[in-house]
């Protein structure tokens, strides 16, 4: 079933064309890949995914209905967890509710039973400061969901994390989305990464951005702990070298 539908769309701003009739599908529980070089366009689609910019042409399409320039449809969660300092975990998760309306204490009732299963039992009263990185990007990424539990884009969300933090994120990230049957769409220029997360990958490219290939990933998941060092792994990111 598809939730996300991205037709067409084309993005300049003045005389430089940055996205030029960008079009792609997320289907229900998928995880799929925007994987691109840097500059190459890929936070200015998520930026009109979002409804944040408005496309020269083109249409964003969630479960069917048009949300093109409508924000607040989807979540979207940046590179730097931008948690409050300020605020407790309980309360930087719960922001998102609190701005819709919700009254704190119905807020902190309703994002509780997450922690859990976001991994994060035991931080609620802790301010972010005294987290990990790893644990701060769980937050982050909670908070990102209680946003909206359609569909959640993140923006190369692990890109500042240490090798062995990331990969462990990877693994708790995949599990997660199992769990709770989350959809994402995901931006990353780590081929790697792409490989090991997406059930597909639409490559961009060129000047301005277009989509030039999509790349199914037909590995099952859960995928094994050293898929990474397999034959089939090597074949995908060749082929993912030689189209870029």
């Amino acid at each position: 079933m598809k939730k996300l539908e991205v037709k067409n769309i084309s993005k300049s701003f003045g005389d430089k064309q940055v996205l030029q009739d960008v079009s792609l599908e997320l289907n229900d529980g998928e995880l799929v890949c925007v994987l691109g070089v840097s500059g190459v366009g890929k936070s200015t689609l998520f930026n009109v995914i979002s409804g944040l910019l408005m496309p020269d042409c083109g249409n964003v399409l969630l479960n069917g209905t048009d949300i093109t320039n409508k924000p607040g449809n989807v979540s979207y969660m940046l590179q730097k967890d931008l948690l409050l300092p300020y605020r407790t975990i309980e309360d930087n998760v719960a922001l998102p509710l609190l701005i819709k309306g919700m009254k704190k204490k119905e807020a902190r009732k309703t994002v509780s039973p997450y922690f859990s299963v976001f991994g994060l039992q035991g931080t609620q009263k802790k301010y972010p400061s005294l987290l990990s990185g790893g644990m701060r990007q769980r937050a982050a990424l909670l908070r990102t969901y209680m946003f909206s539990r359609e569909i959640a884009l993140l923006d190369e969300p692990f890109s500042a994390l240490d090798t062995l933090t990331k990969s462990s994120m990877h693994s708790w990230y995949l599990d997660v989305m199992e769990e709770i049957k989350l959809s994402t769409l995901f931006i990353t220029h780590d081929i790697d990464e792409a490989i090991l997360l997406s059930d597909r990958i639409y490559l961009l490219s060129g000047s301005p951005g277009s989509i030039t290939s999509e790349i199914i990933i037909e590995e099952p998941k859960p995928r094994s702990k050293d898929f990474n060092l397999s034959p089939k792994f090597l074949d995908y990111k060749r082929k993912i070298l030689a189209l870029l």
